[in-house]
């Protein structure tokens, strides 16, 4: 694999595990994150959406496809920005920042190995 196809593989892992804690133990994660526990179920479905698209990037990433890196790019970034936006709004604890720049540092680790 290139380099940036193993940024975007790691990074598919580090999805995998986010989507599985918010569909098996949500509250720990809102907890780390300050956010009151939930007994809904939305939680529970982002967690299922984030973990299917940790598979995208875990079967993505051998195939090479620049296209794919660069759309990862562009989606990553946008995280930040989103929980910007949200923590600006008061809708969101400055914790959730932390996940935010998660995104952003895979979005610049897979620009930069693109660049190479």
């Amino acid at each position: 694999m290139t380099s940036a196809a193993k940024s975007v593989y790691y990074f598919g892992f580090y999805l995998l595990i986010v989507g599985i804690t918010l569909t098996v133990f949500p509250n720990v994660l809102l907890a780390m994150l300050n956010i009151a526990e939930t007994t809904e179920v939305w939680i529970r479905v982002l967690g299922g959406v984030v973990f299917g698209i940790g598979l995208y990037y875990v079967f993505m990433a051998p195939s090479n496809n620049t296209l794919f890196f660069t759309l990862t790019i562009y989606v990553r970034s946008s995280i930040l920005l989103w929980f910007i936006v949200f923590f600006l709004m008061g809708w969101a604890p400055v914790a959730l920042l932390l996940f935010g720049l998660a995104d952003m540092a895979g979005a610049v680790w897979t620009y930069t190995a693109l660049k190479k």
